[in-house]
């Protein structure tokens, strides 16, 4: 049963991807070019050194932007907050980076845990309004989101905590020093973050939460059956909260990494969008910190390689397309996952059920 379910599980994915290459293969086709030169010249592109450094950054990010959104899932819960618990989580972590002078390591540290705080608090709101309230957290965490933005809007004026390099119009948060900045990895010909290890240790840590942790079954429980899950002593309501609270945690570092390798400072040009690209890849990695790494990577891949396109004549925006139908693609097979498990299910049941009645019958 257990390599049946590992193979269905796979299969999904795979199937969702190669269903998004087929009809993108059509629409090219239709375009009048060729869709084997295009996809070629995309691996082509996008494997180049250069252009892998960018990717796996990239892809650092995406990866606890899905994290995020998997711990939320594993709950039932919808994160789409991840945009604005990002959004504190980098915004207060320059803050205080550049407030304070300490040893590097303990510099990073505190910045890390600023931007964890930051993003949980803020998770903490639609965490309450859904557990006291009854209001769904998809609906908060979408105007929590605005309302985040506009407060950091609001901070980042010069007479607060914002300022204005010469020469720019990009009002940013003051550098952080230099004992608060983490070191990249020359490899590839470029600099990959070293805020890749943080990230990988936080995959480890939710696997191991999840799954070798009475926490993580409570977690799994409550998920599965809100009212099974209460009715055997697990406290429900405190679980969904502090779920949403772990989850807003992880949410703040998403854009870590960038500001402590790259920038070394805030501003409004930080990317939006990562709530419904990390709900994306948790449902590509189907929860699965590995799975998750994997569809962050095709994610920052295919966003790499759009420009290329250009070249050739095909409108970049074919890659939101493959995502698009990567997304549609995965949510019809993991039904289709899910009715053909419930039925092996059955069958073994029914199976075990015949066996037990011949067995009596003979006795």
């Amino acid at each position: 049963m257990t390599k049946s379910r590992i193979f269905w599980g796979t299969l999904a994915p795979v199937a969702a991807i190669l269903s998004s290459l087929i009809f993108v293969y059509i629409i090219l086709t239709i375009r009048g070019v060729n869709p084997i030169d295009i996809f070629a010249e995309m691996v082509s592109y996008g494997f180049q050194p250069r252009n892998l450094v960018s990717e796996l950054n990239q892809t650092i990010a995406y990866y606890m932007a899905g994290v995020a959104a998997a711990i939320g899932f594993k709950m039932l819960l919808f994160n789409i907050g991840i945009d604005g618990q990002y959004r504190m989580g980098a915004f207060f972590g320059a803050v205080v980076g550049a407030a304070v002078n300490l040893p590097p390591i303990l510099h990073v540290t505190l910045i890390i845990i600023t931007a964890m705080l930051a993003g949980g608090l803020w998770a903490a709101i639609a965490g309450y309004l859904k557990v006291r309230r009854g209001i769904s957290e998809v609906i908060s965490n979408i105007m929590l989101n605005f309302i985040a933005a506009a407060i950091i809007a609001f901070l980042l004026s010069e007479d607060l905590l914002g300022t204005l390099p010469e020469g720019s119009q990009n009002l940013q948060t003051r550098k952080i020093p230099l004992s608060g900045q983490m070191p990249t990895i020359k490899a590839f010909n470029g600099e990959i973050y070293s805020f890749l290890f943080v990230a990988i240790a936080v995959g480890i840590a939710y696997w191991v939460m999840l799954n070798k942790t009475v926490f993580g079954f409570n977690l799994r429980a409550t998920g599965l059956s809100f009212r099974a899950a209460r009715s055997s002593g697990v406290n429900a309501p405190g679980m969904i909260f502090i779920t949403t609270i772990l989850s807003g945690a992880i949410a703040g570092l998403v854009g870590i990494g960038t500001l402590l390798s790259d920038t070394h400072s805030y501003s409004m040009a930080f990317p939006a969008g990562y709530a419904f690209t990390g709900l994306a890849l948790a449902l590509l990695g189907r929860n699965h910190p590995v799975g998750i790494f994997f569809a962050a990577f095709l994610w920052s891949f295919l966003e790499r390689t759009a420009p290329v396109l250009e070249f050739e004549g095909v409108p970049p925006e074919i890659t939101i397309v493959m995502q698009g139908t990567i997304v549609l693609s995965i949510v019809v097979a993991y039904e289709l996952v899910a009715r053909v498990n419930l039925r092996q299910q059955q069958r073994a049941v029914g199976k075990v059920n015949a066996e037990a009645s011949s067995l009596k019958e003979s006795q």
